[in-house]
């Protein structure tokens, strides 16, 4: 049983190894994907593009094992089943559950680290891509100026150049834009025949000597005069045969961001902090409901103060008051203006406290959002081993089923069956995210379709199902075919026997 236990394991951890790093390289891609637009043209160097592929492979792993997990159990026992290994295996009297048991065992172990890993590696590996992220969206395009382009990644200036030799970096007919005049933006514009860029060492600011150009310059501002004629306006021109321009080179540069920016966020936060977020969140909340509730109270109850009055005399007049004069009475008593005065200090009044209900009303949904995604992310810590739990036994039963190894059907049957968790999984997110359902319903709405799917294919696989057998399909057609053919075959003869019969 030892050396059957060491046969199943080794062939199940090779090829789960080559899954799970196949899986990793195409998220990754599909990662690099999502953000080429950002990283493009950004002159970033090796080491910070290698922190943010190792930070963005770690954040994927989610995705991959369980996808890895699935391959590799259907590969394997698919290949057994191809090889009639596994037969052999049932024929020496060991069932099927006795054969994955190591796997089992295997599995569990890789939930459990999987629940680790969802617990303090990636909220760590999340804080710091999204920071690193946020950093490289800061940082301007890298400074390179094309050929008969107008390059804009200098703050208020446009530069376009004819030519440019590549060997000496000298650029002809230059003309740039000066645009700090946001209001007249195209009235100061410089030309040059040749120019050279210069980056300081510490690439603070940028260098460029002009030479043998002309400046021009339009005068439109003439606040005092308000001239209307641009013949009148005053107008310069100066010729230069050398001209250094500095330009700074403040945001070129990447500039790490804090990670205390980003480490307020749900996907930044182990179960610990999770909950001392919830508890924090919820008693603000409570505190908003408390300040909706007195401000309501307030306003509709402004002279509340004098109900609590302990003075039983004004309480009696107050009484008899009320008895002899109403409302309409005190407000038909006033004049035109004071009634039109009262009316404008009702409505002020009434808009004042909507306003400030609203506000209140917003910073409450805001707390509800961010608990809700509290709850969602201590739910996917969850999920994700108890993914790695369900696909083994989808994978390994549906492997025994339709006997097929390699990279073939595994990898169409894993894939399809990958894409239906995916889709199923992110409708029970967005359910939850928008309040639709309860939290634990949206989250584990794939893990509830594919749970029973599982043990349905592990019962089917432990019967000696030919439930996916594609062989059985095709002999069953096959014998379906022969048997119409021999039916027709029979009919044939007997119309021939009785047209012979009639003949006759």
């Amino acid at each position: 049983m030892k050396k059957l236990h060491f046969f199943i394991l080794k062939s199940y951890l090779g090829p789960l190894a080559m899954t799970f790093f196949i899986s990793l390289f195409i998220l990754v891609m599909q990662f690099l994907w999502r953000y080429v637009d950002d990283l493009v043209g950004k002159g970033l160097d090796f080491v910070t593009l290698g922190e943010l592929l190792f930070y963005a492979s770690v954040q994927v792993i989610p995705m991959a094992l369980p996808l890895a997990i699935l391959l590799a159990s259907l590969m394997t026992f698919g290949s057994l089943g191809e090889n009639y290994e596994l037969t052999a295996i049932k024929a020496s009297g060991v069932s099927l559950m006795r054969t994955m048991k190591p796997l089992i065992v295997v599995t569990v172990i890789i939930s459990f680290l999987a629940f680790g890993f969802s617990n303090n590696v990636l909220p760590w590996a999340n804080l710091k891509l999204y920071t690193l992220l946020w950093s490289v969206k800061q940082k301007k395009p890298e400074l390179e100026i094309k050929e008969q382009i107008f390059y804009d990644g200098i703050e208020n200036f446009r530069i376009k150049i004819s030519g440019k030799d590549p060997e000496t970096g000298l650029m002809h007919d230059v003309m740039i834009y000066d645009h700090r005049d946001s209001r007249n933006p195209n009235t100061n514009v410089t030309l040059a025949d040749s120019g050279k860029l210069q980056v300081s060492s510490n690439k603070s600011f940028m260098k460029l000597t002009l030479m043998d150009g002309v400046r021009f310059e339009e005068n439109v501002r003439n606040e005092k005069k308000r001239l209307n004629d641009r013949a009148k306006q005053r107008f310069r021109k100066d010729k230069f045969k050398k001209q250094v321009a500095l330009f700074d080179m403040q945001g070129h540069n990447l500039e790490r961001s804090d990670e205390q920016l980003f480490s307020s966020n749900d996907r930044m936060k182990n179960l610990a902090q999770l909950q001392d977020g919830i508890d924090t969140l919820s008693t603000q909340t409570s505190e908003i409901t408390n300040q909706i509730q007195e401000q309501t109270k307030n306003f509709y109850f402004q002279q509340r103060k004098y109900l609590h009055r302990r003075n039983k005399e004004i309480e009696k007049i107050a009484v008899d008051s009320a008895q002899i004069l109403n409302s309409d009475s005190l407000f038909n008593a006033l004049s035109t203006h004071q009634q039109l005065m009262a009316i404008e200090g009702a409505k002020r009044q009434a808009q004042d406290n909507r306003s400030q209900l609203e506000g209140k009303l917003s910073r409450y949904r805001n707390y509800n959002t961010k608990i809700t995604r509290h709850f969602m992310e201590v739910h996917r810590k969850f999920t994700l081993s108890f993914a790695c739990f369900i696909f083994f036994f989808i994978g390994a039963p549906l492997g025994a089923i339709i006997r097929k190894g390699g990279l073939g059907m595994p990898v169409v049957i894993s894939v399809l069956f990958f894409i239906f968790y995916y889709i199923i999984d992110t409708l029970g997110v967005k359910f939850a995210k928008e309040g639709a359902w309860h939290v634990y319903q949206g989250m584990w709405l794939s893990s509830a379709i594919l749970f029973p799917l599982g043990a349905f294919l592990t019962y089917k696989s432990a019967t000696d199902s030919t439930l996916l057998n594609a062989d059985a399909y095709i002999i069953f057609f096959q014998k379906l075919f022969k048997r119409e053919k021999f039916d027709l075959k029979n009919r044939l003869d007997k119309e021939k026997e009785a047209e012979s019969d009639a003949k006759t």
